[in-house]
């Protein structure tokens, strides 16, 4: 059915859940996996480590931010399993929905697959929900997981 999947991960638990689900899919369609994470352009203020409150500059920014993506993507492929064609993409975009659809451009997906946290009532208003906003904006399709 799909033949290339985007797969947005974060290193969160909801997201790592949904490995197996992805892995299961490409398995069964024989398709590509493209993972992408999504990181803010700008550095903030101080990383939270950081006791100091000193500045950031824009290379130390861009090369943490490399860094823990390298790290988010290693532990999801060794979710995936290495039996998959994994490749990773790496986006620099200050709202995360449009990271996302500029990763499935760049990837040539098909699909995108994405894991939701569920929220609903005030939290869901509050905290919006970046997969509402993905299916709203994309020309593909999008396959939620729960």
């Amino acid at each position: 059915m799909f033949k290339h999947l985007l797969v947005p991960v974060d290193g969160s638990d909801v997201s790592k859940k949904s490995l197996k689900k992805v892995a299961a899919l490409a398995k069964t369609d024989g398709a590509a996996i493209t993972l992408t994470y999504v990181s803010d352009p700008m550095p903030p203020i101080a990383y939270s480590d950081s006791s100091l409150g000193y500045g950031v500059s824009q290379k130390d920014h861009q090369n943490a931010s490399d860094a823990y993506a390298a790290e988010v993507f290693k532990k999801a492929i060794a979710l995936l399993g290495a039996d998959l064609k994994v490749k990773s993409l790496h986006i620099s975009n200050s709202v995360l929905a449009e990271g996302i659809l500029e990763g499935a451009k760049k990837a040539k997906a098909d699909v995108i697959v994405m894991a939701s946290h569920k929220r609903t009532g005030i939290s869901g208003m509050l905290l919006g929900s970046e997969t509402h906003e993905v299916i709203v904006h994309s020309k593909l399709p999008v396959l939620v997981l729960g």
